[in-house]
C-alpha cells in the first residue's frame, strides 16, 4: 500500500516541502510539495539524499564503546550510565569548565536538540560550550544584538518585491540562503528581473548566483569592508541618507558620518580592486533604487573584519530607508516566537573569556578556533572531556590536525551522531539517535530567517526501531542521570511536540494571543502541507527588542574595530595567494558526502585556480599542487577556471575524508583534502572571536 507523507527536508536552511511515497515500509519517491507556501515545489538533489541517510549502510544503530583501536556494541543503559559517570568523575577532578561541549550544524536544523539540550547542560554547568556558529554566522548576529537588542532578529531580504538585490560573499543558487530561508532563489530571481529588478553580486569568485545576476564585482578576500565604508561615506558625500520611517528610532547617524570620513574611493580602490567609478555608480543605484536590499553571507562573516562588515551592512540598508520597509530588509515573525516567546535568548557578549588567549564568549558560547588549545594547554580549567553533538569539528573547524591531537589528549570523550566519521572516531562511546526519518520535525530555528511567514509540522515517515532512542531522549536521560547522581533536579519532562505546541500557542498566530487563525499543533496536522500567514510587515518598533527603542547604529566596539581597520599592515610573510571556500548545492557540510545521490557526476573538491595564475605556476588541469600555511599543508587536484579572480584559490570545506578510523564508505571514495588543515587557528575577526578562513594567506605550487 503506498502512503504519502508531507515533510519539510531538514538539509539546509531552504526547509523546502516535500512529498515522501511510501511501500511497505520503503521510500519510493521524494518530491517537490507544490501547494507548501514557501518552497512553492522546490527541491534540489539534496532531498532525494534523505533516502540515502535512512538506508545507508554506514549509520550507527547501537551505541558502540571503544575497545583499544575496536569498537564493540553496547546496550543503551550500559552507555548512558558510563556517560554520565565519566562526565561527573571529570568534573569533580578538574572543576565544572573541564567537559565541553561542541554542536555541529546539523543541530539547528534538528529541533530535538534544540529543545532537549539544555536537559543535560543544566546538570554540567560548564562554560565550555563551542558550535559551528562560530566559523560561520556569529558577526552577523552579534551586530543584530547590539543593533536591534536581540541575536536572532536577523532582517532578511524581501527579494518577492524588491528592485535591487546586492549580495555580497553569499550564493544563494547554492545555498537557496543562509540566515535566509528562501526556497526557489532561482525562480524568484527570475521574477525579480522580469519586474525590471536588478541583482548585483560582489564575490572572489564568479559563483552560481554571479552567473545568473545582472553584474559581477570581483573583490580581493578580506577588503570588504574598505567598500562598505566607502559606499557609506559618499551615501553623505552625495546626500543620499535618507531613513524614513525609521528616522525617530535612530541615534549615532553624525557619528558614523564622521567615523567613515577616512574611507575614500581611491582607499576603497586601492584595497578593493574595484574601481572608484564603480564604487559611485553602485552606492548611486543602491540609494536610489525605490526598493532595494544588501545581504553579505558567509563570505563576510569568515574574514578578519567580519562583524565590521556585517554591521556596515546593516547600516547602508538603514541610511537608505531600506530596513524594516516593503522591498527591503525584513524582520520574519515566526509562529514559535524565538524573539519575543517566552523562551527566548537575546544573547550577550563578552561575559566570560576563554582561558588561554581571551575570546569573547557569545549568547553562551565561545569561539572554536579556541577549543584546541583550552584542551592542550595545562591549568586550571583545561578541558578534559568533551561532548560532541552532530558535529564534525575535525573537517570543520581550523586547524583541524591540532584538533585531532587535542582529542587524544582528552580523559574523555562521548559523541551522540549517527557515524563514525574523521571526529566521533576519537570518542570513547558513541551514542546513535534515529534517523530523520524516524522522527517528527519542525523548523524553529529557520522560520526566524524565512522569506515568508509560514508554518509546517512534519511528521515521522517511520516508526521508532525498536531498541533505539531519539536524539532528544538520549539528552534526557543523560541529564537524568546526572540528576541522580547529584540530586540534582531535572527539567519539566516534556516532548518536543508538547514544547511546540505551548510555542505554538503562545507565538503570534496562537490560541494564547487570541489570534484568528488560532494556532496550536493540532491546527498544524489538520493542514500536513503548512499553514500561510502571508508577506513580512514592517515591524519596528514593535518588535525592537533594545531597552530604550532605540537603534543605537554605532556601537563602542564597531567604532574601536574601524581604527583596528584603519591601522592594519600587510602580512609580514606575503603569501602567493588568498584562499576562499565556495559551497555546492550537492555539498552542503561533511555529513553529505557519503550518499550515493549527492556524489555522482564530476567532481566537486579541486582547488579553483585562475588560468594565468595556472601558467606561473607551472601547472595544467588536473596537476597536484601543495598548499602550505603556518599550521600545516596538503595536496590537492587543481582545476584551471576564469571564474576565480587572479592571486586567489578556493577550495571547499567539509572534504578530506582519508583519515585512518573513520567509517565513511562512499566518503572515501571521494575523499579530496582538508581546507581546515591549513586555515590557522590563530587567524579569526578580532572583535567577535570568530574563525576567519576566507582570505587566508597559503603559497601554493605545483607537488613534485
Amino acid at each position: 500500500m503506498s502512503i504519502e507523507h508531507f515533510r519539510v527536508c531538514h538539509l539546509c536552511e531552504a526547509a523546502c516541502g516535500l512529498i515522501i511515497q511510501t511501500e511497505n515500509n520503503q521510500v519510493v519517491s521524494i518530491k517537490g510539495d507544490d501547494k507548501d507556501p514557501l518552497s512553492r515545489g522546490h527541491i534540489c538533489p539534496k532531498a532525494v539524499a534523505l533516502q540515502d541517510i535512512h538506508e545507508d549502510p554506514d549509520r550507527l544503530r547501537v551505541p558502540m564503546k571503544r575497545t583499544g583501536n575496536n569498537w564493540q556494541e553496547i546496550s543503551w543503559n550500559q552507555a548512558l550510565d558510563e556517560v554520565a559517570q565519566k562526565l561527573l568523575e571529570t568534573q569533580k577532578n578538574h572543576g565544572a569548565n573541564a567537559v565541553a561541549g561542541y554542536f555541529g550544524n546539523p543541530s539547528v536544523h534538528n529541533w530535538g536538540m534544540m529543545t532537549h539540550a539544555p536537559h543535560l547542560f543544566k546538570q554540567l554547568k560548564t562554560r565550555s560550550r563551542y558550535s559551528a556558529t562560530s566559523i560561520d554566522q556569529l558577526p552577523l548576529q552579534l551586530v543584530c544584538y547590539w543593533l536591534y537588542g536581540h541575536q536572532v532578529l536577523v532582517p532578511v531580504p524581501d527579494i518577492d518585491r524588491t528592485e535591487l538585490l546586492v549580495i555580497m560573499g553569499g550564493n544563494p543558487m547554492a545555498s537557496n540562503g543562509s540566515l535566509w530561508t528562501v526556497p526557489g532563489f532561482r525562480q524568484r530571481a527570475k521574477a525579480l528581473q522580469k519586474r525590471g529588478g536588478k541583482i548585483i553580486v560582489i564575490d572572489p569568485r564568479r559563483s552560481e548566483t554571479a552567473e545568473i545576476a545582472d553584474q559581477h564585482e570581483f573583490i580581493k578576500p578580506g577588503s570588504d569592508a574598505f567598500l562598505l565604508l566607502a559606499m557609506i561615506r559618499q551615501l553623505f558625500v552625495t546626500g543620499s541618507v535618507d531613513t524614513g520611517r525609521l528616522t525617530n528610532l535612530l541615534e549615532g547617524v553624525d557619528s558614523i558620518k564622521a567615523t567613515v570620513e577616512p574611507f575614500t574611493l581611491e582607499l576603497a580602490e586601492q584595497e578593493t580592486g574595484i574601481s572608484a567609478a564603480t564604487v559611485i555608480a553602485l552606492t548611486q543605484a543602491f540609494a536610489n533604487a525605490d526598493r532595494a536590499v544588501f545581504y553579505g553571507r558567509l563570505g563576510v562573516c569568515v574574514q578578519a573584519f567580519g562583524t565590521l562588515c556585517q554591521w556596515a551592512i546593516q547600516v547602508l540598508n538603514v541610511l537608505t530607508g531600506n530596513l524594516d520597509e516593503k522591498g527591503g530588509a525584513m524582520f520574519s515573525l515566526p509562529a514559535v516566537d524565538t524573539v519575543k516567546g517566552p523562551n527566548n535568548k537575546p544573547g550577550h557578549f563578552a561575559v566570560w573569556k576563554t582561558r588561554v588567549r581571551g575570546l569573547p564568549e557569545f549568547g553562551g558560547e565561545l569561539p572554536c578556533s579556541a577549543l584546541a588549545e583550552e584542551m592542550l594547554t595545562p591549568g586550571e580549567g583545561q578541558i578534559k572531556a568533551l561532548i560532541t553533538a552532530a558535529g564534525n569539528p575535525v573537517l570543520s573547524t581550523p586547524n583541524g590536525r591540532q584538533l585531532e591531537e587535542a582529542f587524544k589528549q582528552l580523559d574523555f570523550m562521548v559523541s551522540i551522531d549517527i557515524y563514525l566519521n574523521e571526529t566521533t572516531q576519537h570518542a570513547d562511546i558513541i551514542l546513535p539517535p534515529t534517523s530523520p526519518l524516524e522522527h517528527d520535525h519542525y523548523d524553529i530555528a529557520l522560520m526566524a530567517f524565512a522569506v515568508r511567514n509560514t508554518a509546517k509540522y512534519s511528521p515521522a515517515v517511520f516508526n521508532k526501531p525498536e531498541g533505539s532512542l531519539h536524539d532528544w531522549e538520549i539528552f534526557t536521560e543523560l541529564g537524568k542521570r546526572m540528576a541522580a547522581l547529584t540530586g540534582g533536579s531535572t527539567l519539566p519532562d516534556f516532548s518536543p511536540e508538547q514544547i511546540l505546541d505551548m510555542g505554538l500557542q503562545a507565538g503570534p498566530y496562537g490560541v494564547m494571543q487570541g489570534h484568528e487563525a488560532q494556532l496550536n499543533l493540532e491546527k498544524l496536522k489538520a493542514n500536513p502541507e503548512g499553514v500561510d500567514f502571508g508577506e513580512h510587515e514592517s515591524r519596528f518598533p514593535e518588535r525592537l527588542c533594545t531597552n530604550d527603542k532605540i537603534i543605537h547604529l554605532l556601537p563602542a566596539e564597531i567604532a574601536a574595530d574601524i581604527q583596528r581597520l584603519l591601522a592594519r599592515k600587510p602580512e609580514a610573510n606575503q603569501s602567493s595567494f588568498q584562499l576562499i571556500g565556495r559551497r555546492h548545492v550537492r555539498s552542503n557540510n561533511s555529513w553529505m558526502h557519503n550518499y550515493q545521490r549527492l556524489m555522482k557526476g564530476k567532481a566537486r573538491h579541486q582547488l579553483h585556480v585562475h588560468p594565468k595564475d595556472a601558467v606561473s605556476l607551472g601547472i595544467e588541469e588536473g596537476d597536484w599542487v601543495e598548499l602550505e600555511t603556518r599550521v600545516g599543508s596538503l595536496s590537492v587536484e587543481a582545476a584551471i577556471t576564469d571564474s576565480i579572480m587572479e592571486g586567489v584559490v578556493s577550495l571547499p570545506h567539509g572534504w578530506g575524508h582519508n583519515r585512518e578510523g573513520a567509517r565513511l564508505a562512499i566518503a572515501k571514495e571521494h575523499a579530496g583534502a582538508s581546507a581546515n588543515d591549513i586555515t590557522d587557528d590563530q587567524y579569526l575577526d578580532a572583535l567577535s572571536g570568530n574563525a576567519a578562513v576566507n582570505g587566508v594567506p597559503v603559497n601554493v605550487r605545483k607537488r613534485a
